[in-house]
């Protein structure tokens, strides 16, 4: 096969029972993407195949509704007699599933910051009324260390959506006790899924595993797992909680919303502590929605933030910034304080939240810097340069040109108040 509409196949991914997944380029853009064509001729049993095109137009169904960082981008789907494919944006790397395995198991660290990275997708899918209902590994894509991105929306239930849901669809294994039952769900279905999902990437097995789906069934209505701990020893206390609470057969003892999944994740971190130098996405997605200057930015326009943004620490004393030298990157201090210099002399203190070197970005030109900025205590700084900002998207550079409007009316506010101080004087 070379062509499938208007794409050109460059080879196939992967097959399976129903479906085909081929990389392909996008004649007009020449952008590659992921193209999943479904073979509805294979499945004998007319139910079959209508149960299938139904998840196809479900997923289809979302094309441009779900933009989000941590979910594949769905950009085509034809559904037409026997020609039916989803166009996806291609993800290059692999599922969580060959991360199950007791010989490849990931770092603790590295499970809780994906687990951190899924409920700020599913946070956003459900914003947008979409809840997936079948979380699991294979439906998990993970880019280098820590990029996710959740895939295959197809078992979705869409809020509003004026057409009949498939029951029964999902993975039994990560089934939540009222799906199992076939009851109305709410995205708690999903956390208690990535719950399981936690639970597996943790120890290397799932928490209900019986012989056939008849037992796993019985032991997701009644049976209380071992805590993740038990097989792995050096799992914390605190991740124990989480993944526990997660997984909750009761919606009441549940995480009652993904935010607070995400909190407990924070403050596990927090904890726990991190001797890697390096800062985790889950801590500095942290920081940045506590900083004022953040504050008017959406959640995938901070995920944006963190992929043009450097952070660096600087320890009490360094010089961050120095009179006369050169420069564009402007910065954002994320923790500390430090001081604003001038020949010696103390011009101001910024503090956790504030921004210095804006000039530089404002003027649109090389800026020699006027003033020496040196660390008071140790800092963490987010450094930002005018050329990673101007290939953000539009929405995202607006939210900055706000947050330094507000920023300089702020800043002529107190300059104000200083010279009628004076005047009156």
């Amino acid at each position: 096969m070379e062509k499938i509409g208007k794409y050109e196949i460059v080879r196939e991914l992967g097959a399976g029972a129903t479906s085909t997944v081929y990389l392909a380029i996008d004649t007009f853009s020449k952008q590659q993407v992921a193209i999943k064509l479904f073979d509805l001729k294979s499945l004998r049993e007319p139910n079959s195949a209508k149960i299938f095109r139904k998840l196809l137009m479900t997923e289809a169904s979302l094309a441009g509704k779900l933009s989000h960082p941590h979910i594949v981008k769905i950009l085509d789907a034809v559904t037409d007699g026997d020609v039916n494919y989803m166009v996806m944006e291609y993800v290059e790397g692999s599922t969580l599933e060959q991360y199950v395995e007791v010989s490849r198991m990931l770092p603790i660290s590295t499970i809780a910051e994906i687990t951190y990275k899924c409920c700020k997708a599913l946070e956003y899918a459900q914003y947008k009324g979409v809840i997936h209902r079948d979380i699991k590994p294979a439906n998990i894509l993970l880019q280098g260390k820590t990029n996710i991105k959740i895939s295959d929306f197809g078992s979705a239930a869409i809020q509003n959506q004026q057409t009949t849901l498939v029951s029964g669809v999902g993975s039994p294994a990560f089934m939540s006790p009222e799906q199992v039952k076939e009851l109305s769900l709410t995205h708690q279905t999903d956390i208690y899924s990535l719950g399981v999902v936690m639970y597996q990437l943790l120890t290397g097995i799932l928490p209900f595993d019986g012989g056939n789906n008849f037992s796993r069934i019985y032991q997701i209505l009644n049976v209380e797992p071992p805590p993740p701990s038990s097989l792995r020893p050096e799992i914390p206390a605190e991740l124990d909680a989480i993944v526990c609470r997660a997984m909750a057969k009761s919606t009441e003892k549940r995480y009652q919303t993904w935010d607070e999944f995400a909190r407990d994740l924070v403050s596990f971190f927090n904890l726990v502590g991190d001797e890697r130098a390096e800062i985790f996405d889950t801590k500095k997605f942290d920081m940045l929605r506590s900083l004022g200057f953040f504050k008017n930015f959406s959640d995938v326009e901070l995920w944006e933030v963190l992929r043009i943004c450097e952070w660096r620490k600087a320890t009490e004393s360094e010089y961050i910034v120095r009179d006369g030298e050169i420069g564009r990157t402007f910065f954002i201090l994320a923790e500390g304080t430090v001081r604003v210099v001038k020949q010696g002399s103390l011009l101001s203190v910024l503090h956790r939240g504030d921004c210095f070197g804006e000039m530089a970005h404002l003027s649109e030109q090389e800026f020699k810097r006027t003033t020496d900025v040196v660390a008071r205590n140790d800092t963490v700084l987010i450094e930002i340069s005018p050329d990673a900002l101007l290939h953000a998207t539009t929405g995202c550079r607006f939210q900055f040109a706000d947050a330094f409007l507000r920023m300089l009316v702020k800043r002529l506010s107190v300059a104000n108040q200083r010279l009628s101080q004076l005047l009156s004087d």
